[in-house]
């Protein structure tokens, strides 16, 4: 009884050595739950101001607070490839035009001139039974209508030059037939065209076989 009562009596009497490490433990556990509390708040006071430099700067990101992600734009649906355009046919290109048919020119003369086959015989290939030469024509001369291209109208023309002969024409220089041939008048070009002497070396060496292999036949 007397020790239960020592308490409240030295309590009464104003002996408080007993409580003084538990309030020194308890004190110190305030004050650093008020500096706890103190510091917390001065932390989060520097944070809002941080906080409002940063939105009137435009730049409200805190490390404490995620920024969310701006949402993901949708994603524009793919159009679907043009079909492929067919080519189109070319044109079909119209025919060329039927090139014009040139009149032949006519003839001088008054007979149609054979084709004159080119010269690849010569005299010395004469056959070995050669025909005599013609006679001369009752007018005088030889009758050089027998030539190729040679018509009685030009016949005359010859005489009246002075030319009845094949040997005449045989033996001509070039300068001989162009001068004969600058007086043929209609027929000018003839000599060179229808190689009259060419025919008269034959006729007048009675080669018939040889003209006719070359002009044709008589």
């Amino acid at each position: 009884m007397n020790d239960m009562a020592t308490p409240p009596a030295a309590l009464l009497n104003g002996d408080q050595g007993w409580l003084t490490l538990p309030f020194a433990l308890i004190a110190l556990g305030v004050l650093f739950a008020l500096y706890i509390i103190v510091w917390g708040t001065r932390l989060a006071i520097r944070r809002r101001h941080a906080r409002d430099e940063l939105q009137d700067r435009g730049e409200a990101h805190f490390p404490d607070e995620p920024v969310p992600a701006p949402p993901s734009a949708p994603t524009p649906p793919v159009a679907p490839a043009p079909p492929p355009i067919a080519e189109a046919p070319l044109p079909a290109m119209p025919p060329a035009p039927p090139e014009p048919e040139i009149a032949p020119e006519p003839p001088i003369a008054d007979e149609p001139i054979a084709a004159a086959a080119p010269l690849d015989a010569s005299p010395a290939s004469l056959a070995a039974d050669v025909p005599a030469p013609p006679p001369p024509s009752a007018s005088g001369g030889d009758d050089l209508t027998r030539m190729k291209g040679v018509g009685p109208k030009l016949v005359d023309r010859l005489k009246e030059l002075g030319i009845t002969s094949f040997a005449q024409l045989s033996t001509m220089s070039p300068d001989e037939a162009a001068a004969l041939d600058a007086q043929l008048g209609n027929f000018q070009g003839r000599i060179h065209r229808d190689r009259w002497i060419e025919q008269a070396r034959f006729l007048a060496a009675g080669d018939v076989a040889g003209y006719e292999a070359t002009f044709g036949k008589l």
